[in-house]
Formats: C-alpha cells, structure tokens, sequence
C-alpha cells in the first residue's frame, strides 16, 4: 500500500478531466485514487493549461481512525473523511494528518480539501454543497420539562423544602456555638 502524507491529491473514479490530461494513479478504496506525482499546485497549473477549473472548497472533514499501524490509522481515517466529501467534488487533499502512538494501536486524525476540477467558472448551485446547518444546542429545560420527568417534579417541593430547612439549621460562621 502506498505510503499516505500530507498534500497527498485522491481523485473519485472517473473524475471528468480535460481531454489530453492524463495523470498517473493508484487505487485507493471507495472510488478514490491516489495521483501518483502531483500535489495541489502542479494540478492546478495542467489544469488551467487546459482551459478548465480548479476550484479548492475551504475545510473538508475532519475524521479519526485507529490501526495496528501509523499508515493503517491514517488509511482508515481518510477513507472516513473520503465518505464526508460531496459527490460533485472530484479531487481531495490530504491537508493535516496527526498521528498519536497507543501502547496497542495508533490514532489518526485526517481532515481533507475537496476540490472541484470542471469546465466552467461557475459552481454549480446544490444542497449538498452547502454546509450542514448547525441547530444551536438548548442550554435549558423548557418551561414544561416536568412533563418530561413527572416523577422528578413532584419531588422539587420537597427538595426545596430540604434545602430551606437544612440552610436554616446550620450554625452562621459569624456565630459563636459556645454562648
């Protein structure tokens, strides 16, 4: 298997490319291949010489993976990043690998570019584009969460009742307890 590092380029099978553009590859998993010699720029620059685009999409995903291996971790954490890349995205890099050494195992986290090499200069407009919108999280319990724990809110007037009779029979630390 081939040695992963960082600013490798993986195209999805078949990527269209620009007729005469041949690039040499290596299998991968998934529909992914490795380009054998190329790394960002290189590709770019053949792929402008053509008359197309190469449009880099800011931050891809960032996922973890283990192994008995420090290239089995990282294999399997970009084959999990490889499945968060949209299908219009053809190309990927491999933009940050960290690696931790387990007494039994290895850690990877892998986050990748996805890049799109196409035709026009315009992106195509898409819901899978688009970035999952984050819902922000509900910090509190709704006013009606005692329908959620019947049996938790009819013990709170006990609970408070506790606490207000425990808080009063506790000595003040300004008194003296001998009079």
């Amino acid at each position: 298997m081939r040695k992963i590092a960082e600013l490798n380029m993986l195209l999805r099978v078949p990527a269209k490319l620009p007729e005469g553009l041949k690039l040499a590859t290596e299998e991968f998993r998934e529909g992914w291949s490795f380009s054998r010699s190329l790394d960002a720029r290189r590709l770019e620059k053949r792929i402008l010489n053509h008359g197309w685009n190469f449009i880099k999409i800011a931050d891809g995903p960032l996922r973890s993976g283990v192994g008995d291996t420090a290239q089995e971790a990282i294999a399997c954490a970009l084959k999990l990043a490889l499945r968060r890349i949209s299908l219009h995205f053809n190309v990927a890099e491999v933009d940050h690998i960290q690696l931790t050494q387990y007494p039994w195992f290895f850690l990877a986290r892998v986050r990748v570019l996805p890049y799109l090499i196409q035709q026009g200069p315009v992106l195509p407009i898409s819901d899978d584009l688009a970035p999952p919108s984050v819902t922000p999280r509900q910090r509190w319990l709704d006013l009606e969460s005692t329908a959620l724990f019947p049996q938790f809110a009819c013990a709170m007037p006990q609970l408070k009742q506790m606490l207000i009779s425990s808080a009063a029979s506790q000595p003040r630390p300004h008194q003296s307890l001998s009079k």
